[in-house]
């Protein structure tokens, strides 16, 4: 075991119909998970309506947005969302941004000419603004005068920041409380990723978040392998977790070793038994960690 639990959370991934999400959130809550996450893929649900509905159906779990693409909306907007959230449902909201796959950016007319930028004017208004202070900034992409929230948080709520490349993981250690990593990554992603993100604090650490692939029971492993290639990668680098609790909780624990320090279970789109899976995360692997 680590000398502190890792935290093991839920993705409910955007392929299941926005009707699923109160199942999975309070089966989630019940069997012991620590986190619940939702996502913002183009063109599927929102991050935000699906956090607040999975707040106000749960009391104590915490629920993660990984993440909201920031060329889709206003940074004034977001902070009021930020803040609406974690007023409401103090110490419990997990906000993430990241510049958004640039595809989908380009499909709705928002794609930056510099995404990093964006991005970090972005995170650095947000920030300010869930923090209470009236913000004036000018900047390429991001302009503000004199805005400052009528309800802000106390405290905000932790802004963590979403990245894949090494500039994005760089951005998100300097300007994140935490960072949130992809999915579908090999361990040697992981180590270099989370490497990446501590030398941009001059090697302290913060919050990294994970997604990891998984499942359990018969054909665990192919099914695994059948759902690695829907996120880009290869079924033979060996990404995803399959097996027994043991078998699970070990790989979870390789990767807290990195300084992961929230791993997000992400089911496989073929899960027999989704909310027997989410059982099981959280009764029988969460006690291993």
């Amino acid at each position: 075991m680590t000398d502190t639990p890792l935290s093991l959370g839920l993705a409910f991934v955007p392929d299941q119909p926005p009707e699923r999400l109160r199942e999975l959130a309070t089966t989630a809550e019940a069997a012991g998970l620590d986190e619940f996450w939702v996502w913002e893929d183009c063109f599927k649900e929102s991050g935000v309506a699906s956090a607040a509905a999975a707040l106000a159906w749960t009391e104590r779990i915490a629920v993660g947005i990984g993440l909201l693409p920031v060329p889709l909306r206003n940074v004034a907007l977001t902070a009021m969302e930020f803040a609406t959230l974690e007023r409401l449902f103090p110490g419990r909201l997990r906000p993430g941004v990241g510049h958004g796959v640039q595809d989908w950016m380009r499909q709705v007319g928002a794609r930056a000419a510099s995404p990093l930028t964006l991005l970090e004017e972005q995170t650095r208004a947000l920030r300010a603004l869930l923090d209470g202070q009236r913000v004036t900034t000018t900047g390429r992409y991001v302009t503000l005068d004199d805005v400052g929230l009528d309800w802000p948080p106390s405290p905000a709520p932790p802004l963590l920041v979403g990245g894949t490349g090494p500039r994005s993981l760089s951005l998100a250690g300097r300007l994140g409380d935490g960072t949130l990593l992809g999915t579908a990554m090999t361990e040697d992603d992981v180590r270099s990723s989370c490497e990446t993100v501590f030398a941009a604090r001059d090697g302290a650490r913060h919050p990294v978040v994970v997604t990891a692939i998984a499942a359990t029971g018969p054909g665990a492993r192919e099914r695994v392998d059948r759902e690695v290639p829907r996120w880009g990668r290869r079924a033979d680098e060996g990404i995803g977790l399959s097996g027994d609790a043991e078998e699970i909780a070990a790989g979870l624990r390789r990767l807290a070793a990195f300084g992961i320090t929230s791993v997000v279970v992400q089911p496989t789109v073929d899960e027999p038994d989704l909310t027997g899976f989410v059982r099981f995360l959280g009764r029988e692997v969460r006690p291993l960690l």
